[in-house]
């Protein structure tokens, strides 16, 4: 285990208190595992979950767009 002494605004403060709160832990490292751990899963890994595999799949199936030329891409998302 890697022990930190970290500077956190009031704001980081409080979520890690609620954290701790409605997940019945120990302390504020158990708070920021916990965030870690689910930043992992939701954020860094989204390929490995089959929900991300199947919105994938529902996507691909979609009709693409034409779009032609830059010209044509610009006036239809409004871009100079």
């Amino acid at each position: 285990m890697v022990q930190a002494i970290i500077n956190i605004n009031e704001h980081a403060n409080r979520i890690l208190n609620i954290i701790k709160a409605k997940f019945g832990l120990k302390d504020k490292s158990e708070a920021i595992d916990l965030m870690a751990e689910q930043y992992e899963e939701e954020i860094l890994e989204p390929e490995l979950r089959p929900e991300y595999v199947k919105k994938l799949k529902g996507i691909k199936k979609q009709k693409g767009i034409k779009i032609g030329g830059i010209k044509e891409f610009r006036k239809r998302y409004s871009l100079k």
